[in-house]
């Protein structure tokens, strides 16, 4: 039942940068693991350790990291002992041997390759499906819940070239009876999408982003938004589909205003905004169009915009850069109101075991929680396993394109499959409204 063997090597991530790998033995056999990487990162997430060294894949290299596996952290837990079932003890073990409050000695992508690997051999170790063992872990007794997936269609911000701010616009089939028929609605609406963008922009604007959504040269928010839109009616879907935005404005939070016209460097001064007026411009979109969650619409730092606009607006107002999944940011946002959902990357904070922590901190405080994939992705489809485990009803994990988003939505179609008639599809109800709390957290 303890580990016999651990192996890490460096492999690539969707954007083609390196990023970790671990192989993990028991008597039971091998199990692997892989952990993603994000561009638009939080200054307050746990360290990704890279070797920094210029000449050497762009300084992305992963080296240290696994050298930190194979020479330190892998030999130490197999001297430890710890059983692959005991999650808690071997994470904390590995919090421990690093020692420092971002994991940024040995690295979060070097701690967290092990604590996934240690998840799988623990499900083997049981015999049973890895959101089983992990709901387990969390304490959540069946029926499962299958996640509304949140597609995001249109890219923008640091995910592609085009002129908009915004990073992520996502479409999400509240309306579907299944997760079936939600993959079906959202598949179908992202191929009427692609036409009505080729028809507006040309076929070149059909290009995707890092996350399988189209960047088409639109002049802003309101541009996308009309696009989406459209596609939804055309597709025949009006009603069934709901949207979701992520800003990611610490990307283009300047001297105290927030500048819409980032990319560009000449960008004028004199129209950057201050955090209520972009609050009124979210505000305004939220009446014309069926927007039920934005996530980081203030910069990480920026507290008094996130109180106030949390204050006022009737939908899920979810945080990414400003928690980065750490129960400790998480607590200050729940004393400060300053929103009322939890974007969950597994990443942000390195283990499997904090995960789950700063998921049921989130939700003991009434808010959603939508479990995250990262724009630099590998096949790893451990997170499809925790939103089934923590039945937190929400999951982005890009656009029904590219397979490495698709290996998620794949995962959760045949863990639907397993359960059959006995797992209930989250729809609407896994979403905070900022007015009542979801009604998946009431098990």
């Amino acid at each position: 039942m303890s580990v016999t063997k651990i192996h890490a090597r460096q492999i690539f991530d969707s954007r083609g940068n390196p990023t970790v790998e671990v192989d993990l033995w028991t008597s039971k056999g091998r199990f692997r693991a892989a952990v993603p990487s994000g561009a638009s990162t939080g200054v307050h997430e746990a360290v990704e350790l890279r070797d920094g060294d210029k000449a050497n894949y762009v300084g992305k290299g992963v080296s240290k990291a696994v050298d930190n596996v194979n020479n330190t952290l892998g030999p130490k837990l197999i001297e430890a002992g710890l059983k692959v079932t005991q999650q808690k003890e071997i994470d904390d073990f590995l919090i421990k041997l690093d020692g420092t409050p971002n994991k940024g000695k040995y690295g979060a992508n070097a701690i967290l390759a092990i604590s996934i690997a240690a998840t799988e051999a623990g499900a083997a170790e049981k015999g049973v499906p890895v959101y089983q063992h992990l709901a387990e872990l969390a304490g959540v007794k069946p029926p499962y819940t299958l996640p509304t997936p949140a597609f995001n269609v249109i890219n923008g911000g640091s995910h592609a070239g085009n002129k908009l701010a915004f990073q992520e616009f996502m479409i999400l089939p509240t309306g579907a009876s299944s997760f079936t028929e939600a993959m079906k609605i959202g598949t179908e609406t992202y191929h009427t999408l692609k036409k009505v963008i080729s028809a507006k922009y040309g076929i070149d604007a059909t290009n995707v982003g890092d996350e399988g959504g189209f960047a088409p040269n639109v002049s802003g928010a309101e541009e996308s938004l009309e696009l989406l839109t459209e596609a939804i009616k055309k597709a025949g879907y009006e009603g069934k589909i709901k949207i979701a935005l992520d800003v990611a404005s610490s990307e283009f939070y300047k001297e105290g205003k927030y500048d819409l016209d980032f990319k560009n460097a000449n960008s004028d001064p004199t129209k950057w905004i201050s955090g209520t007026e972009l609050a009124d411009l979210y505000l305004g979109y939220l009446k014309k169009y069926p927007i039920v969650s934005i996530e980081d619409p203030f910069d990480q730092d920026d507290w008094e915009a996130w109180s106030h606009f949390t204050k006022q607006a009737p939908i899920q107002i979810v945080g990414d850069d400003l928690t980065v999944t750490n129960p400790l940011r998480i607590k200050t946002a729940i004393e400060k109101k300053a929103c009322n959902g939890l974007l969950l990357k597994i990443n942000q904070i390195g283990t499997i075991s904090e995960s789950i922590q700063a998921a049921q901190l989130a939700q003991s405080d009434g808010w959603g929680v939508m479990v995250s994939h990262r724009s630099g992705e590998t096949e790893n489809t451990i997170i499809a396993d925790l939103v089934v485990a923590l039945g937190t009803g929400q999951i982005k994990t890009g656009a029904p394109a590219r397979s490495e988003r698709v290996a998620k939505y794949n995962a959760l179609l045949r863990i639907e499959c397993i359960k059959g008639s006995g797992a209930i599809y989250a729809g609407e109800g896994g979403l905070s409204s900022g007015l009542n709390p979801p009604s998946l957290h009431k098990k």
